[in-house]
């Protein structure tokens, strides 16, 4: 509990010193929620920036291993090491590029698209733009998951959003676009086991259309939120006395068998 009520201050601090000139972090305010406070601390006093920031920092708590920063949270919490070891080694993974940093990596593709065939383009252009695209060895950022099989249901909750916030911002109507187009285009290629878009696909798109367009501070974003998830994991992991973590090792004559060898 004392690790997640202090990650908005520490947060908040960073951004203030990097963009903020250095402003001391207001008050925590009894009256407030979490994301309130956290969003009041960094200066944003719109409340449907707080209102997304309600929604992102829920949909980001994502708890199962699979993923880089929950699996070394995971593994080492099992070792026994406190909540805010195991959390920096989860910090440690999700400062990865492959990891943490995807949906900054849907925004540099979305401004190249806008430079290369422009915001206003067809649902024509959109598609010979996207088939150039992979046919020169290159992906769609945002699009297909490790684990599902459909549309990221975290996607779903930011168009949802989306679609009644700002349903006329020409970005988002980009996103609808691609959202439209990429996963018919992704399927016909018969190469993609899951066509549809993940949380990254959206995400940046909301964050600049509140103002907040420092793109190298969203992986912060992401580890406040995380810790929801990894922390009540962590809490279960000791309540069911599991064990510590190893991954399974091979001899090589084991090797050999496996191989008939």
């Amino acid at each position: 509990m004392d690790l997640i009520a202090k990650l908005p201050v520490v947060a908040a601090t960073i951004y203030n010193n990097l963009f903020r000139e250095g402003a001391t972090p207001c008050p925590i305010d009894p009256e407030k929620d979490w994301s309130q406070n956290f969003t009041s601390m960094i200066g944003y006093e719109d409340p449907m920036f707080t209102e997304l920031m309600r929604l992102y920092l829920t949909i980001h708590s994502d708890h199962e291993g699979g993923n880089v920063s929950a699996h070394a949270t995971h593994l080492v919490g099992s070792a026994l090491s406190d909540p805010y070891l195991s959390f920096a080694a989860g910090m440690c993974g999700l400062a990865g590029p492959l990891h943490g940093l995807a949906n900054q990596e849907v925004l540099v593709f979305l401004s190249k698209v806008v430079k290369d065939i422009g915001l206003d383009a067809s649902d024509e252009k959109i598609k010979e733009y996207v088939w150039s695209l992979l046919k020169s060895g290159q992906v769609v950022p945002g699009y297909g998951h490790a684990v599902l099989r459909k549309t990221d249901p975290r996607y779903t909750c930011q168009r949802e959003f989306a679609l009644k916030h700002l349903p006329n911002d020409k970005m988002f109507h980009l996103v609808s676009q691609l959202y439209m187009i990429v996963p018919n285009i992704l399927t016909e290629t018969g190469k993609v086991k899951n066509p549809w878009p993940n949380v990254d696909a959206h995400s940046g798109v909301l964050l600049q259309y509140y103002g907040m367009k420092e793109m190298n501070y969203y992986t912060v974003l992401i580890g406040v939120s995380r810790a929801l998830g990894v922390a009540s994991s962590l809490i279960w992991s000791r309540a069911l006395g599991l064990p510590l973590e190893r991954p399974k090792s091979m001899s090589t004559e084991g090797l050999k068998k496996l191989v008939k060898a």
